[in-house]
């Protein structure tokens, strides 16, 4: 189980990284839950982060504008990072979702085969009628993407438990690991949440809030904090390795995942 900190500058990545974080992923809070970060920083934070740690980036909470996000993740992957993250907030349907998120895959991966896409549903999506986030399984395994990610889209009214039931949540796993995908699990999580989504044996936990001394927008990821959750993860993580696949045959630079 590996733990994901979202940083939004390149000085949150060395306490992010001493503190013992998994993946290092680049968002832009006051853009969303999903905000893009500038091409700039996203290159910076890649240079500046060890080789062997994967960097993640985030396109944003995208319209159904499937040109658009294709080429968006296009240019997030052309930072040299691993993983591309893209919120499904403005396509409604599954089909809708579908194409947009094939466009995104044949954009990346024509140009960096080994380059990940996450394709991300919200708990919360019932108040803003986005993708029901139990669909997102079905829907990453027909597009062809390699991950699926569970957030909230506003911070601060609602957590991943307040939208979503314990079944749920197991249900929402259970699908991710039937269809070969990664599974992580994100949504304004404090330090007390987090033994208890690591009873779901996820793949990936994201946080950005619970390691920030201040708040998400402001606030700067504390070396601390993060090694805090890395010792929670450790104590509450059973020894039976997960049965998701966690790396790309050929990829070196998921050899940490």
């Amino acid at each position: 189980m590996k733990l994901l900190i979202s940083v939004a500058s390149e000085e949150e990545v060395t306490p992010a990284v001493d503190g013992g974080a998994d993946i290092i992923d680049v968002k832009n809070p006051p853009e969303g839950a999903l905000g893009a970060n500038f091409p700039y920083v996203i290159k910076r934070i890649r240079k500046i982060t060890p080789p062997e740690l994967p960097v993640s980036a985030t396109i944003g909470d995208a319209p159904n504008l499937p040109g658009t996000m294709a080429l968006a993740a296009l240019g997030a992957a052309m930072c040299g990072i691993q993983y591309v993250k893209v919120g499904l907030l403005g396509t409604q349907s599954p089909g809708a979702a579908v194409f947009l998120l094939q466009q995104v895959c044949r954009a990346v991966r024509e140009y960096s085969p080994h380059t990940r896409i996450i394709a991300a549903a919200y708990a919360d999506a019932h108040k803003v009628k986005a993708l029901p986030p139990h669909i997102l399984p079905s829907v990453a395994k027909e597009a062809g993407v390699d991950g699926c990610l569970l957030d909230t889209l506003r911070k601060g009214e609602s957590t991943l438990w307040t939208n979503l039931s314990h079944a749920q949540l197991q249900d929402f796993v259970a699908q991710c690991r039937s269809a070969h995908l990664l599974c992580a699990l994100a949504g304004s999580l404090t330090e007390k949440d987090i033994p208890r989504v690591c009873q779901f044996k996820v793949d990936i936990i994201g946080v950005r809030t619970a390691v920030c001394r201040g708040d998400r927008f402001g606030g700067l990821v504390d070396c601390a904090k993060v090694q805090r959750l890395k010792k929670i993860i450790a104590a509450n993580t059973s020894r039976e390795s997960s049965p998701l696949p966690a790396i790309l045959p050929g990829d070196a630079v998921h050899s940490r995942l």
